[in-house]
């Protein structure tokens, strides 16, 4: 368990659009970092739960009518905000990346898209007073400088992309590490309790929930239950699949792939309702199609179809659903069709993973399925 830990600890480094960083920048605070919130939760991010001294040359922030501060560790969780505390907002700062020191947002230079890494979008904006130090740091690192309004409409724009781009990295590396810990080490906590993920994430270090854990480990099991969890508690369910059940279709065991479980619900001559689960659509349409020629199923109705949400996990009527098909992401049973709960997500995935089309269930063929 401690090495498979480890191991995720490793592959989180590489969480937050951190490709082709320059050797020498660094986002972290050089010196005291200055923390606006109140109370211990004011280290982390209200809306992702990322470190703010860690992030701090990105930091954005708001002072509020109320007297409240908000402190985001980036542009991109200001926006995703922006609309809850529009109303309420006295003034909006941005960190200056080369002074360290917070300054009007709306004055601020801003060179975006340069070699020097994003936090949470994957084209980075950083935020300077003085046109000059603007200037050279578009020098040395490129990209172009523009205006805040143009700063946030970009980053509003690319909201979705990179909220889903983050999402995958979150599936396959952040939420089975944050699992594995929780479940190992943490005592049982209620994350509905709380409002916002920093304030969970402080009670978690402040009370040793789970004994002595590193930024990486912390903010894993904070996602963990902030983003699965809680979602669940609230009705956001996933298809939960018995242990040791196998696809009728080609024999896998279906828990091993919790991401792209499929589940067909039926009632059979008697009345009586049962469900078989399947590792991926593709199966689950096999099945659909012909449920006699995959065992006892010569009289059924099928009176439910479930698919996984890619990004979310979240169960999703595969009626519904959007497909996206001929992509370079495999599922268990190599090429899969990729399901969606909303048409501009499938959108996104097919341009990021060269899918070839999107369809609805009732479009799929059976050369598709080949």
């Amino acid at each position: 368990m401690r090495k498979i830990i480890i191991f995720f600890a490793l592959m989180l480094s590489f969480f937050v659009f951190a490709a082709d960083m320059p050797e020498d920048f660094e986002r972290n605070a050089t010196g005291t970092p200055e923390l606006l919130q109140k109370g211990a939760q004011k280290h982390w991010c209200p809306i992702c739960g990322m470190n703010l001294p860690m992030y701090y040359k990105t930091n954005f922030a708001v002072k509020l009518k109320n007297g409240e501060a908000k402190q985001y560790c980036s542009i991109r969780c200001f926006a995703d905000d922006y609309g809850n505390i529009s109303e309420n907002i006295k003034e909006i700062l941005v960190m200056d990346a080369a002074k360290e020191k917070f300054t009007n947002a709306k004055k601020a230079h801003y060179v975006m898209g340069s070699s020097a890494p994003g936090t949470m979008t994957a084209v980075s904006k950083y935020g300077f007073a003085a046109l000059a130090d603007a200037q050279a740091f578009q020098k040395k690192y490129g990209g172009e400088i523009v205006s805040y309004d143009a700063a946030l409409k970009a980053t509003q724009d690319s909201m979705q992309a990179d909220k889903n781009a983050s999402a995958e990295k979150k599936q396959k590396m952040v939420y089975p590490m944050g699992e594995k810990i929780y479940k190992s080490v943490c005592k049982p906590i209620d994350p509905s309790s709380f409002e916002q993920i920093n304030s969970m994430k402080a009670y978690i270090k402040d009370n040793a929930v789970c004994g002595e854990l590193k930024e990486g480990q912390l903010q894993a099991v904070s996602l963990y239950l902030w983003e699965v969890l809680r979602k669940a508690a609230e009705g956001y369910s996933t298809i939960s699949v018995p242990e040791g059940t196998k696809c009728p279709v080609c024999g896998m065991f279906v828990a091993k792939y919790p991401k792209w479980a499929a589940q067909i619900t039926y009632k059979d001559a008697k009345g009586a309702e049962n469900s078989v689960y399947f590792d991926g659509v593709k199966d689950l349409v096999k099945f659909w199609q012909k449920p006699a020629k995959w065992g006892k199923y010569n009289k059924i109705t099928i009176t439910k179809i479930l698919v996984s949400d890619y990004y979310s996990s979240k169960a999703i009527d595969g009626k519904t659903a959007y497909y996206v098909i001929g992509s370079d992401m495999y599922g268990p049973m190599s090429s899969e069709l990729i399901p969606f709960e909303s048409e501009q997500n499938a959108k996104t995935f097919m341009t990021d993973h060269n899918g070839k089309s999107i369809v609805k269930f009732s479009e799929i063929t059976q050369a598709m399925l080949k």
